[in-house]
């Protein structure tokens, strides 16, 4: 994938998506919502595929599970990449299924030996039924778990080393965990090994609705903050430009305003790109 950002793709945007003439653009979408033979949703994906480059993004293989990743799914999966042959396919750092219940938001696990160890076979298997590595993302967390042994950046690096796996850096995720459980987003962001970095994410949060929480919700329904603009243009100034993506999945704005964020992160990438060559 070449170093650009993109965007994420909205069956209302389908038509301005087709007639953007943006170098570099590309787009992600929600694999579960394309899991199907046929219909309009498919035949929209499709025809975006034949103007774009197009990721998947996952959230339903529950990684981070002692279960192992469903079968039906991952052929599903397949299925679809075969249809439109992503750039990338990620999924989350997190679990979902246990005990034949499957829930809907991304669970937190203590990071353990035994959850590492589970969590890379799980990716086998998974990258196994693909014939591709994946990307995993960083969570957001709202509570510190006890029971960890070891950090979370360790753990996503020893998961990359150990599976093969890229890793999908989501900085407002980071951003939020670090307000929510109080360490450094800087610190942590710079303990990321820079080789499995293979794309980032940049969306908006809210406050709790809850006015006496102090948590920040990683709610995807507000633009990109400031301060999460700042770590993004650190990030890049160290690992160097990956291709970004501008996340959006409620409160949905228009296409040209999230075309507008798109554009502050590509400049972003193109001076990160300009300041490493002048140190070469």
């Amino acid at each position: 994938m070449d170093t650009t950002a993109g965007l994420g793709f909205k069956p209302e945007h389908l038509i301005d998506a087709l007639l953007a003439q943006d170098r570099g653009l590309w787009f992600e979408v929600h694999a579960d919502n394309y899991m199907v033979e046929g219909g309009p949703r498919l035949a929209a994906l499709l025809a975006l595929r034949e103007r774009y480059p197009v990721s998947l993004h996952c959230v339903g293989l529950s990684i981070a599970s002692f279960e192992a990743p469903e079968s039906d799914y991952l052929a599903w999966l397949r299925r679809l990449a075969e249809k439109v042959e992503p750039l990338v396919v990620s999924d989350h750092l997190a679990w979902q299924k246990a005990d034949g219940a499957h829930h809907a938001d991304f669970l937190p696990f203590p990071r353990t030996f035994a959850a590492l160890d589970q969590v890379v076979e799980n990716l086998d298997r998974v990258q196994t039924a693909l014939g591709r590595p994946i990307l995993i993302e960083n969570p957001s967390l709202y509570i510190d778990l006890p029971g960890h042994e070891l950090s979370e950046a360790d753990f996503l690096s020893e998961m990359a080393r150990r599976s093969g796996c890229g890793l999908l850096i989501d900085v407002n995720n980071a951003y939020v965990s670090a307000a929510n459980l109080g360490f450094c987003a800087a610190a942590y962001l710079d303990a990321l090994p820079a080789d499995r970095v293979g794309e980032v994410h940049l969306a908006g949060h809210t406050p709790d609705g809850d006015p006496e929480s102090p948590l920040l919700i990683d709610s995807h329904d507000a633009p990109v903050a400031e301060a999460v603009w700042a770590l993004y243009a650190r990030l890049i100034r160290r690992i160097g430009p990956r291709p970004t993506l501008i996340e959006r999945d409620d409160n949905i704005p228009s296409f040209a305003e999230l075309m507008a964020e798109r554009g502050r992160a590509h400049g972003l990438l193109a001076l990160a790109a300009t300041e490493m060559a002048a140190h070469v």
